[in-house]
C-alpha cells in the first residue's frame, strides 16, 4: 500500500466532510484512510459513518491534543508514505496522489500549500536547511513522509503547536534523511484559526525545540543570528549574496552533529 492518509478532527463536521470528499475522490486509490476523532459532539461521527465504506479505520474518543491524535493515526498506519490531512484541509485537486506518486523515492516529499481564503501559495525552500526551516517552514498538509521514519521519531506530545516541526528538524537536519521539494500545490488549508497569540506561542515553542536539540552555545548564536543579523543582511543584497552567512552557520551545526554522533 502506497499511502496512509490520516485525518484528525474535533467538532468540525463541515470541515471534516470536505476533507473526506477530497480524499476518497482521489484518482489514485492505492491508499488507506484513517480518521481519529477526539470525541466530537457536533455530528462529526455521523459524517464518518456516512463514509464508513471508504474509511479503513476510525475511532471517536477523547485524546490529549493534536499530536496525541496524530500519533494514534501513525500507530494504525500501514502505508509506505503518510500524509496528515486534518479536518478543514483538503487536497487541492483529485489527482494529487497520482502526481506525487512519481516522486516517492525520498524519505520526505514536500509540496506547496494554498491558504484559504486569501489564496496565498506557501512554498518550502528548495534547499532545506535549519535556517530555512526556521524562517520559511513547511505545511504538514503538503508533506508526505516515509512511514519507517516514524519508527525512530513520533510526534513529541509535550509541544502543542510545533511538534511536527521538531520531527522534521530531527529527521532532516540531525538524521540527514533524504527529501525532495516538488512544484505541486498539494493542499488548501484554512488560516481562520491562526491568531497573533498563536504565532507568538509558536515562536516560543520553536526556541524551546532548538534549545532541546542543539548545544547551548550553538543554539544561542543561531537564534541571535536568525532574529537579528540575518534580517539586516537580507536588506543588503551585496552582503547576502557574497557571504551567505546562514549557510555557514548551518554547515557548522551539521559538522558538530556529525562529529558528536
Amino acid at each position: 500500500m502506497k499511502y496512509s492518509i490520516i485525518t484528525i478532527n474535533l467538532n468540525n463536521s463541515a470541515g471534516l466532510k470536505k476533507t473526506i470528499e477530497s480524499v476518497v475522490n482521489q484518482t489514485f486509490q492505492d491508499f488507506e484512510y484513517i480518521i481519529i476523532d477526539g470525541g466530537s459532539t457536533d455530528g462529526s461521527v455521523d459524517i464518518i459513518k456516512e463514509y464508513s465504506s471508504r474509511i479503513d479505520y476510525w475511532v471517536s474518543e477523547p485524546d490529549r491534543g493534536i499530536y496525541n491524535a496524530m500519533n494514534k493515526g501513525i500507530i494504525q498506519a500501514h502505508g509506505e508514505y503518510l500524509n496528515f490531512m486534518n479536518s478543514g484541509d483538503y487536497f487541492s485537486k483529485n489527482t494529487i496522489l497520482e502526481e506525487i506518486h512519481a516522486d516517492l523515492s525520498f524519505d520526505f516529499v514536500f509540496g506547496k500549500a494554498r491558504t484559504i481564503p486569501n489564496n496565498t501559495i506557501l512554498s518550502p525552500s528548495k534547499n532545506i536547511t535549519l535556517y530555512s526551516l526556521c524562517t520559511t517552514g513547511f505545511n504538514h498538509q503538503a508533506l508526505f513522509v516515509r512511514r519507517d521514519i516514524f519508527c525512530k521519531h513520533m510526534f513529541d506530545e509535550k509541544y502543542k503547536m510545533l511538534s511536527d516541526w521538531k520531527f522534521v528538524v530531527e529527521s532532516l537536519i540531525i538524521d540527514n534523511c533524504s527529501y525532495k521539494v516538488v512544484d505541486i500545490v498539494v493542499a488548501d488549508y484554512d488560516l481562520g484559526g491562526i491568531s497573533t497569540t498563536y504565532m507568538d506561542n509558536a515562536v516560543n515553542e520553536q526556541k524551546s525545540i532548538l534549545k532541546e536539540l542543539l548545544p547551548e552555545r550553538i543554539c544561542s548564536d543561531y537564534i541571535f543570528f536568525r532574529e537579528i543579523k540575518s534580517p539586516i543582511l537580507y536588506k543588503l543584497p551585496f552582503l547576502s549574496k557574497r557571504y551567505r552567512f546562514e549557510r555557514l552557520i548551518d554547515k557548522v551545526i551539521g559538522l558538530y552533529i556529525k562529529v558528536c554522533k
